[in-house]
């Protein structure tokens, strides 16, 4: 008997970039995988904390959700992180991609 129902399971070859980088007061460390899965967001990993989002371009403006997310001290932080992320994520918010 199976215990399990397997939704998806699948091998797939990706584009990682790994970047690190310092604002004024803190150091980043940041994997991005972009893969065909999720819906064309980019899963964004912390190495430093091993916190992790998929982000479209409607993410980056939340502040808030940025800083919950990668559990950031201030909103200046959120913002300046918003800024950097902006040239590594889909402009196209994901559902309009798939329309």
């Amino acid at each position: 008997m199976e215990v399990f129902e397997k939704l998806y399971d699948e091998h797939e070859n990706v584009n990682v970039r790994f970047v690190g980088f310092t604002t004024e007061h803190v150091r980043y460390d940041f994997g991005i995988i972009h893969t065909n899965m999720f819906f064309g967001k980019p899963l964004v990993v912390c190495m430093q904390t091993g916190r992790s989002s998929l982000l479209d371009a409607n993410d980056l403006q939340n502040y808030e959700y940025l800083q919950k997310v990668f559990n950031i001290h201030s909103l200046d932080e959120a913002k300046d992180l918003s800024l950097f992320f902006e040239e590594s994520v889909p402009s196209i918010p994901a559902y309009e991609q798939y329309e």
